[in-house]
């Protein structure tokens, strides 16, 4: 029995919001108990994974090797381990070969890349929900430096939080710390992810339904379903007729405007996207910004706000040429210039490949049945020495003489549909021959015709084209490793420059400010266009300045340009003309302020845009739910008994977490006046939220 040592039980967290009493506390307990089982299997399978290394499988290139196909498609860590470890391990926990081959990759990960995660899940601080995002967002990290201190600062922020953290709130944080620390590699992901886009068909588990699914970058995504959205709330059902789900009516909005365009009165609809990006992004920035509080990269926000505004934004050459061409993958193409001796060599294999490839539309050259163990033709030599030399009919020489590894023997062949038996291969379908065995085959193949020159003639072509092929795979090799060091000195050439540069400069500043100050100045004045306008076009409002705390991100205020450039200046008549040349002593002016309260039960317009800009998703605890449009707005301290309606005494709500807050009994939710919500359960735990930054 494989014993692993484990984390003491005086090491283990307790729960952020304190142990329960009674049956939920059994619960959390038992939790944690999973969670330190669940690291104990990982490491186990680990273990065994190391007691079956794939160098007992058979290599690339020999017979009944694994094929090519699914060996490119093996991750790095599972081609260091036999590819028949995963049945073993199938049959040992009762699992198809897929999920064994699915927790073979993941205990591996935990193990060999996530080791911090690994001891998270043995102290109970991380559970089996959160490990999939962890998995998926920062073990690809590359540089095991960078990926161990983007892991660190994750589990970091986890034990700070002082409530609760969801997987989905910490796959949206892991998302943001990736994209911030491994911005070339997240260009790199998103211009792969975009040749994926495409509509794929399934069947569902119910007989009789299937399910489409479409994949394409999130404003793409995020209009969609908004458009079908506002389709499905225009469409009423038939009276008389069964009452229909506001999914089933979307799906009929979407198959009426798709199989019968213009057959239908549906009126065209709004789709409104809330879109935040720092002034960091659009200024050329790595910062990745939002959409309908979703994870964007910074090249696709960019390209947004241009799309939408026609302004705000000075997109580089290669941002346009990747998102507009998304066949095109990000450095792929040479870099300016070219590299001469590349270049020539590239020209030179080519014409080669094109000779070859001619003499083998021409019959000239036989391709084997499968790649010989050994390409250097001593084999070869040494099966010809078996023969007669004088003898130029190979029907009349002696198969028992021949070396044993060229004898006929059935083996099994991997040709990516499985193991089939494979032998003679002149014979047909399902029968075999075993050269000396005495017995005749089942079948008979008539005889090959002499070939011109003779057999040996036609042996010396053979091993000349053998040796051609081989020299031709060497300069193709070294021609794959010069390609790949010239793409990473490439790389490191292109990320010094764009360091150096203005892009790479306002990464590096450490405010809103010192951005503003290292941006070129196009960059400026395409900005303070974006932030002129007022709407119209892709604009349904005016843009708006959130302004933020340079160190933590929390939300202090909202404005827009003509409110910023009337603090900006003293109050004086020609200050006021031209507040750009104010250079008055500003002390004791007002400066910028929250959204006053409102009198009446409903917050206004600026006081409604305050909380949501400050909130931006439900506040319960846990709850990753976008606010509604309308609505929602909760006052902590009812209005009928003299709450106000005020910045500090709202909060945003999703509708069912609304409806909890006033019908759940027992529970209580406290606001303070910077947004902290503190809510506590009829059991006594208590669970603490605060506006998310920015």
């Amino acid at each position: 029995m494989y014993e692993a040592t484990g984390t003491s039980a005086a090491a283990v967290a307790p729960p952020t919001v304190g142990w329960a009493a009674g049956p939920l506390g059994e619960v959390q307990a038992a939790e944690r108990e999973i969670g330190r089982a669940t690291a104990r299997r990982a490491r186990a399978v680990a273990a065994f994974a190391a007691s079956r290394p794939a160098s007992a499988d058979r290599a690339q290139g020999e017979r009944g090797a694994m094929s090519a196909e699914r060996w490119a498609a093996r991750s790095d860590l599972l081609r260091a381990v036999s590819e028949w470890a995963t049945p073993e391990l199938a049959i040992a926990v009762n699992l198809t070969q897929p999920a064994a081959e699915a927790l073979l990759s993941e205990s591996l990960t935990l193990v060999h890349r996530l080791p911090g995660t690994l001891a998270a899940l043995e102290s109970g601080l991380v559970h089996g929900g959160h490990l999939w995002h962890l998995i998926d967002k920062v073990a690809p990290v590359a540089d095991a430096g960078l990926r161990a201190e983007i892991e660190a600062d994750l589990l970091a922020w986890l034990a700070r939080r002082n409530g609760v953290t969801s997987p989905a709130q910490l796959g949206d944080k892991a998302r943001r710390v990736v994209a911030r620390r491994d911005a070339a590699a997240a260009a790199r992901r998103l211009a792969k992810a975009m040749r994926e886009r495409g509509v794929y068909l399934r069947p569902e588990r119910a007989e009789g339904m299937a399910a489409v699914t479409v994949v394409c970058t999130m404003p793409e995504a995020r209009a969609l379903h908004a458009a079908l959205s506002s389709y499905a709330d225009a469409l009423a059902d038939e009276d008389g007729g069964p009452a229909r789900t506001r999914g089933q009516r979307m799906v009929d909005a979407l198959l009426d405007l798709v199989l019968r365009p213009g057959e239908t009165d549906l009126p065209p609809v709004r789709v409104l996207l809330s879109v935040v990006a720092s002034m960091g992004t659009l200024l050329g920035g790595d910062a990745p910004g939002e959409v309908d509080g979703q994870l964007i990269p910074a090249e696709m926000v960019r390209q947004l706000v241009h799309g939408l505004a026609g302004r705000g934004v000075v997109l580089p050459d290669h941002e346009a040429q990747v998102l507009a061409d998304p066949t095109d993958p990000a450095g792929t193409a040479p870099p300016a210039g070219g590299v001469a001796w590349q270049e020539a060599e590239q020209a030179e294999l080519g014409a080669w490949w094109d000779q070859v490839e001619a003499r083998l539309l021409a019959g000239g050259l036989e391709e084997p049945d499968w790649p010989p163990d050994d390409l250097s033709g001593e084999s070869w030599l040494d099966a010809a020495g078996a023969l007669d030399p004088d003898a130029h009919d190979l029907d009349a020489c002696d198969p028992d003489a021949l070396p044993s590894e060229f004898a006929l023997d059935d083996v099994a062949r991997d040709d990516g549909d499985g193991l089939a038996p494979f032998g003679d291969p002149g014979a047909a379908p399902g029968t075999q021959s075993r050269p000396g065995s005495g017995s005749p085959p089942t079948t008979s193949t008539p005889p090959e015709p002499r070939p011109a020159g003779g057999w040996w003639a036609a042996a010396d072509r053979a091993v000349e084209d053998a040796g051609a092929a081989v020299h031709a795979a060497g300069l193709a090799l070294g021609h794959a490793r010069r390609s790949v060091r010239t793409a990473q000195a490439a790389a490191a050439t292109e990320e010094a420059g764009w360091r150096t540069g203005p892009g790479g400069r306002v990464d590096a500043a450490p405010d809103a400010l010192s951005a503003l100050a290292a941006a070129a100045e196009d960059q400026r004045q395409a900005l303070a266009e974006l932030l002129a306008a007022t709407a119209g076009g892709g604009l349904a409002d005016r843009p708006r300045i959130v302004l933020t705390d340079a160190v933590t991100g929390a939300f202090r205020a909202l404005t827009d340009l003509p409110a910023l450039r009337r603090a900006g200046h003293c109050g004086a008549r020609a200050c006021r003309r031209a507040p750009e040349a104010c250079g008055h002593d500003l002390t004791g002016r007002p400066g910028l302020r929250g959204a006053g309260p409102t009198g009446a039960y409903r917050p206004g317009a600026a006081l409604a845009r305050h909380v949501r800009a400050r909130d931006r998703r439900c506040r319960f605890p846990g709850c990753r739910r976008p606010l509604p449009r309308a609505g929602e707005l909760d006052h902590a301290r009812p209005h009928a008994v003299g709450g106000a309606t005020a910045a500090a005494n709202l909060a945003g709500y999703c509708t069912g977490d609304h409806r909890g807050k006033h019908q759940a009994p027992g529970w209580t939710h406290t606001l303070e006046p910077d947004g902290t919500l503190t809510v506590t359960t009829p059991t006594g735990l208590t669970a603490v939220t605060e506006p998310p930054p920015y």
